[in-house]
């Protein structure tokens, strides 16, 4: 377990870091802070096909927020998701796995379990693909010490996504009980370990983040409250 543990969050770390080294020969405008990414602003698509690394900042809490990307914090997909963007990504087949660019995503703070970030996606317009039910690939900045440690709770079934259908992910960003972490304004996500192209989305409030955790893929929001077992 500890091995693949680590060799995921290697594959991560080395995703995190690509995407770092993207944005900054890319990005032409004003400094950044120490350690600052662009941020996700659009509201619909484009957050689920932009890179992104981690951003540090200080500010105060929210208990809800939301980022780049449609979808719903409700669990009735028939009524969820219908925002859920207008580009296809280039696919459009039918019985695909879903990839990160597959996806609209959007992010909520919560108050359960101490406090989460629940993370809902939804297919491209065009898209229908298949959510496979393991946990996505998180991490906080490009350190292996920000990378989300899975803890096995959510779906255990493929989910399809098209249309308004919507899934969920949970992400507690600290789990220790002292002041101790690194404050984030950013979280790296990927549908797998073998996605090379995470999407950088920007978190409602920054978070404080110290042994964080991620939970499966769920349909219902209620498997995607992540608590330390």
């Amino acid at each position: 377990m500890r091995s693949r543990l680590a060799a995921r969050s290697t594959r991560l770390v080395l995703a995190a870091a690509a995407v770092t080294a993207l944005a900054a020969t890319t990005t032409a405008c004003g400094p950044e802070e120490d350690g600052a990414a662009a941020t996700t602003t659009s509201s619909s698509t484009e957050s689920a096909t932009s890179g992104g690394s981690d951003s540090s900042a200080t500010g105060g809490s929210s208990d809800s927020g939301s980022d780049s990307g449609t979808g719903s914090g409700s669990k009735d997909s028939g009524s969820s998701g219908k925002e859920a963007g207008t580009d296809d990504g280039g696919k459009s087949g039918y019985g695909q796995s879903c990839g990160t660019n597959d996806l609209n995503f959007k992010v909520t703070s919560e108050t359960q379990a101490g406090g989460y970030y629940l993370v809902t996606v939804s297919a491209k317009s065009g898209i229908t693909c298949y959510l496979d039910p393991n946990t996505p690939s998180v991490s906080f900045g490009s350190d292996a010490s920000g990378v989300a440690s899975p803890v096995g709770q959510g779906g255990e079934d493929p989910i399809k996504l098209t249309g308004s259908a919507v899934a969920y992910t949970g992400i507690s960003p600290k789990t220790t009980n002292d002041d101790s972490g690194v404050e984030f304004e950013n979280v790296i996500i990927a549908t797998s370990e073998e996605d090379e192209n995470p999407a950088q989305l920007k978190l409602p409030e920054p978070a404080k983040v110290d042994k964080p955790i991620v939970t499966n893929w769920d349909d219902e929001i209620s498997g995607a409250v992540p608590q330390v077992i």
